[in-house]
């Protein structure tokens, strides 16, 4: 592709443009925003063989109100190759290519350098594969069948009653050890993890290839409860690459058992009529977008005995006013009530199917829609969310446990 270059004219009547820029064509004002540089490039190829079409898009770069230039050198010599917003280049020869973008308002400019590795057209490309596994069961016990997935369960069923936090974190290990040079002559020098397709924190215009971590089996650390998707790029040691995607489901579930609710009188002011337990709660369901993290549902589960042990006058069987009854409330982090067991009849809660008959069972189950955008109607927003245990009666009562399981799979 032939070059932009200036004739001899030309640049003899630029040069005198620019020896009169002082006197009758300097413009006065100042940049209309911080200049950034930033440009994408992709071709039919993953791998951009000599003969591509690579199209480049500078959309990114800002400001974007229309006030920029753009100025493309493909080959690193530092003139200008093609101008606009986007352009296409392609390679007759194999090796390293710097690109550079130019960017400029007219008051102030700014660049960005990128290097493109152009293989030969017979090139064998590389396999890159993320090995697949999940747990064996739930925390209930429930086979778990899956495999295209990474599907964990953090199960912790000895809470303490000091430790009311769904604050727990995993380790969910990556293999990458299944893929493949492509060339029996050649090797794998670099596994690059991209552990959020969202950010772009080297900030080169590609959301997808940043490394948050390297190696052919890696330990991600501190995951919280949450759906994700990741990335694996690969390097052969030929320069070709490849890449693969795989979700990653964690879900959760606490336990907290043998605990008692103080009784809830207009002259009792014990806080333990009432027990907070915080959860934080992920919605993120973006359309269009590579990256999703939203809870399929949330269930709270509280088991309880009908009757207390140590109540006084409650043996006979019409001593219907001893029964006990304990409730659960779900509310979002301003506070708003979305959901609650109040209305669960004495006649609904002792038929659960894990429910001893000498207990009573109340469930609370929640549906993603609940948690998305709180300004839609019957909507409540993710975050930190509040379950409360509430005792209305005027005894202390006994709790046998209280469950809640954070599903995301």
């Amino acid at each position: 592709m032939m070059k932009l270059q200036f004739g001899p004219v030309l640049m003899a009547f630029m040069m005198l443009l620019v020896g009169l820029s002082g006197c009758i064509f300097e413009e006065e004002g100042t940049s209309s925003g911080e200049l950034f540089a930033v440009f994408s490039f992709s071709s039919s190829n993953e791998n951009i063989r000599v003969g591509d079409t690579v199209s480049f898009d500078a959309s990114s770069s800002t400001p974007a109100d229309g006030s920029l230039t753009y100025r493309w050198d493909f080959d690193g010599d530092l003139s200008v190759d093609k101008t606009g917003k986007t352009a296409e280049w392609s390679y007759d020869s194999v090796g390293i290519k710097t690109v550079i973008l130019t960017i400029s308002d007219g008051f102030g400019s700014s660049e960005q350098i990128r290097n493109l590795t152009i293989v030969d057209a017979t090139a064998v490309a590389p396999i890159a594969e993320i090995t697949q596994y999940n747990d064996a069961e739930d925390c209930e016990d429930n086979e778990i069948d899956e495999s295209t997935k990474i599907v964990v369960w953090m199960c912790h069923y000895d809470k303490s009653q000091t430790d009311r936090d769904v604050s727990e974190t995993t380790t969910i290990s990556l293999d990458a050890s299944n893929s493949d040079a492509g060339d029996p002559n050649e090797y794998i020098p670099d596994y690059d993890w991209d552990l959020d397709l969202n950010v772009d924190a080297d900030n080169d215009g590609d959301a997808e290839n940043d490394i948050d971590l390297s190696g052919v089996s890696v330990n991600w650390n501190d995951v919280e409860p949450g759906e994700y998707e990741i990335k694996l790029n690969i390097v052969n040691s030929q320069g070709l690459v490849d890449s693969d995607t795989i979700n990653v489901y964690v879900s959760y579930a606490a336990k907290w058992s043998d605990f008692e609710m103080a009784g809830n009188t207009s002259a009792n002011s014990d806080p333990n009529s009432e027990l907070d337990f915080d959860v934080t709660i992920s919605y993120d369901l973006n359309t269009g977008q590579t990256h999703r993290n939203t809870i399929r549902k949330v269930v709270a589960e509280l088991t309880y005995p009908q009757q207390d042990d140590d109540q006084v006058g409650c043996d006979a069987p019409s001593a219907t006013h001893c029964r006990a009854k304990l409730d659960i409330y779900a509310y979002n982090e301003d506070d708003d009530e979305a959901a609650n067991t109040a209305n669960t009849g004495l006649d609904q809660r002792d038929n659960g199917e894990n429910c001893d008959e000498a207990n009573d069972c109340v469930h609370l189950v929640m549906s993603s829609y609940i948690f998305g955008d709180a300004e839609n109607d019957n909507t409540y927003g993710d975050g930190d969310w509040t379950f409360k245990i509430r005792n209305d009666k005027q005894q202390d009562l006994q709790v046998e446990s209280f469950v809640i399981r954070l599903v995301y799979v």
